[in-house]
């Protein structure tokens, strides 16, 4: 009797997004916008006490801002998902108005999605562990401060730059990463995501 070959080959990943990915992506990017929008109103007095201690540490905080493109990148499971489901926030919070501008805000939200985006990418999407989120966040947390950097304080010193990229990225691995982490095994593990990956394996794999 001959061997079926087929049968030793595992399954190739399909990296094709449904309608149903496209949807919860929107909705997870407007409930991320949400928390962005609350976030904004609160940032001058959130962030004080941070810039009087340290001027760059208020940048640990900052990575609440990148939330979106892990979350969406742990539950849609599909390239380009951490893109999207920033963007769509950003979008979102642009819409609704901010002390930064429409354009600003979008554009931020788009390489800050860019930077979660890359680690997923280098793991080709089929690594989805904690260490691999961690580096996300903290890969969100670079570009996101770069991106910072570049429109807001263009002359800023060496030292600045230090801590404030250094914030980022550690608040990146924590707030966007870890925290993220724990946020979509705790969902998966009620059920809700169970038309996705992520719920189908019992929540986020270690």
């Amino acid at each position: 009797m001959s061997v079926n070959k087929n049968s030793e080959v595992k399954p190739r990943l399909n990296f094709r997004w449904r309608v149903v990915d496209i949807v919860v992506a929107s909705v997870l990017g407007v409930a991320v916008a949400l928390i962005f929008i609350a976030f904004n109103l609160g940032w001058s007095g959130i962030k004080a006490p941070f810039e009087a201690l340290l001027p760059g540490l208020q940048g640990f905080l900052e990575p609440v801002w990148y939330i979106g493109g892990v979350l969406g990148a742990l539950i849609i499971r599909k390239p380009g998902a951490a893109i999207y489901v920033e963007t769509v926030a950003a979008m979102v919070s642009a819409l609704v108005g901010n002390q930064w501008g429409g354009f600003s805000t979008i554009e931020a939200g788009l390489v800050q999605g860019i930077g979660a985006e890359i680690i997923f990418l280098l793991f080709a999407y089929r690594v989805w562990n904690l260490p691999v989120t961690l580096l996300a966040g903290a890969s969100a947390g670079l570009f996101g401060a770069v991106n910072s950097l570049i429109l807001w304080s263009p002359g800023a010193s060496w030292n600045y730059i230090t801590i404030y990229v250094s914030a980022q990225v550690i608040g990146g691995a924590l707030i966007a990463g870890l925290l993220v982490w724990f946020a979509v095994k705790g969902l998966a593990a009620t059920g809700a995501l169970n038309r996705f990956a992520v719920g189908r394996s019992h929540g986020v794999r270690v």
